[in-house]
């Protein structure tokens, strides 16, 4: 494989340990207040959430069902199970079946950028670039990452599909910084990103991450890190997200494992959009994923996210997810457990909710799926509507009374698959044991 290389240039070391202390105290928004470096990364990514907002996104979840509708059809199903190779496709939604029913997904890996659905699925991530495999699960420089780490791949320019040669424990030091058209692919290896710091995706776009285990993130104090070959500036402290988003657009997480984080296990901020999390597996966690962090940031206006195919599992107690300002749908998952609720929002946030199962909890108390962070007076116009979704239990989803604002035809209009069928579709929700050579 031909070496890729980054330089260590004096001058920008000298140029970051003089901001190091006065940034300390600031916040990830203001150093690209300072830095020239971050000042053009946040320029971009502000065009590049202009450029992905979708002004009629109803278009983008009807055909999000229609594609759950035909990967699901009798027809279909039955053409595979005739298939002989190795058995029968395991795979039971629109996205796995795009890459798991081959039993060449570890000599043709990239084919997985082809497979996003809903507002993430513009993410491509580093198709067309090098494979770079991970040796050396060691963080121990952030200023100087070496080859073979994962954090030396995160931080290449250009496309870089990142792979792992074996399982692996990265416990990360510092945050990883994931620059743009990365993919990190987990497949083939138990990967885990645990005891340390939480992966970050800053102002970059077009990043696909995994097949990972993330939990037991904590906090990082910050200091002095490279975040790209050619540049290194201070960072200050994270709070212990498994993985945050702060103004990134086209990203797709996908068959994550999720539990125990010091702050949030996806926090999706700062302008970030178009972004797909499905088939992952949450558990044991308090405020689980919140999507967008400020009521007086109505920026996030632009944030538009799809939630599906995912098991919403033991040990959880709210914000599944907490929204604020976007559109949201949230559609196919599996929501076995809660304590306190499961979505909540303010700011007038949309929440599509679609062909779900909601299982409450045996507390009375606990039965409601949504909280609304506003008085009734406010809320009762924001659009919540709840279609074709299961309620067991005693679950009740309050929907609000504001009119869908859909340009979609009646005729053309695609109802999403009930949640009677859910069990099905998120039955493979988590990280995947994927032997090379068999369909995964």
């Amino acid at each position: 494989m031909e070496r890729l290389r980054w330089s260590r240039p004096g001058s920008l070391l000298v140029l970051a340990a003089a901001f190091l202390a006065s940034a300390a105290a600031s916040s990830a928004t203001s150093i690209a207040d300072w830095d020239e470096h971050w000042q053009k990364r946040r320029e971009l990514a502000e065009a590049s959430a202009r450029e992905a907002y979708k002004p009629d996104p109803f278009n983008v979840t009807n055909s999000f069902n229609a594609a759950v509708h035909r990967s699901t059809s009798p027809r279909r199903e039955m053409r595979e199970k005739k298939k002989k190779s190795n058995g029968p496709c395991r795979a039971t939604n629109p996205i796995d079946k795009c890459w798991r029913c081959r039993k060449n997904w570890a000599t043709d890996r990239q084919r997985l950028a082809r497979c996003a659905r809903g507002f993430g699925r513009a993410a491509t991530g580093g198709l067309g670039g090098k494979i770079y495999v991970v040796t050396d699960p060691t963080d121990a420089d952030v200023v100087n990452p070496r080859p073979g780490t994962l954090r030396w791949g995160a931080i290449q320019p250009g496309p870089l599909w990142i792979i792992f040669a074996r399982s692996m424990i990265i416990q990360l030091s510092q945050e990883l910084l994931v620059s743009s058209d990365k993919t990190i692919d987990g497949r083939g290896a138990q990967v885990h990103i645990a005891n340390g710091g939480g992966i970050t995706v800053q102002f970059a776009r077009n990043v696909i991450i995994h097949g990972l285990h993330v939990h037991d993130v904590k906090h990082t104090d910050g200091g002095l890190m490279r975040d790209s070959p050619t540049h290194m500036g201070p960072r200050t402290k994270a709070d212990g997200d498994g993985i945050s988003l702060f103004g990134a657009t086209d990203v797709w997480i996908d068959h994550i494992s999720m539990s125990n984080c010091e702050d949030g296990l996806i926090d999706v901020v700062q302008s970030s959009t178009g972004v797909t999390i499905s088939n992952c597996h949450f558990t044991n966690h308090n405020d689980v994923m919140l999507f967008g962090a400020s009521d007086s940031y109505p920026q996030d206006q632009v944030m538009q996210i799809t939630v599906a195919f995912n098991h919403f599992g033991r040990g959880l107690v709210q914000r599944m997810p907490r929204c604020r300002w976007g559109f949201f749908h949230v559609v196919n998952n599996d929501y076995t457990h809660w304590l306190m609720y499961a979505i909540g929002g303010s700011n007038a946030p949309t929440i599509i909710s679609q062909g779900n199962r909601y299982i409450a909890p045996p507390n009375i108390a606990a039965k409601l799926i949504t909280k609304h962070y506003a008085d009734e007076g406010v809320w009762k116009n924001w659009v919540w509507h709840t279609e074709d979704d299961l309620f067991m239990n005693g679950a009740v989803f309050q929907p609000s009374g504001g009119a869908v604002p859909r340009k979609i035809n009646k005729k053309e209009w695609v109802k999403p698959k009930p949640g009677s069928y859910v069990t099905r579709l998120t039955r493979f929700s988590g990280t995947l044991s994927c032997i090379p050579g068999r369909k995964c």
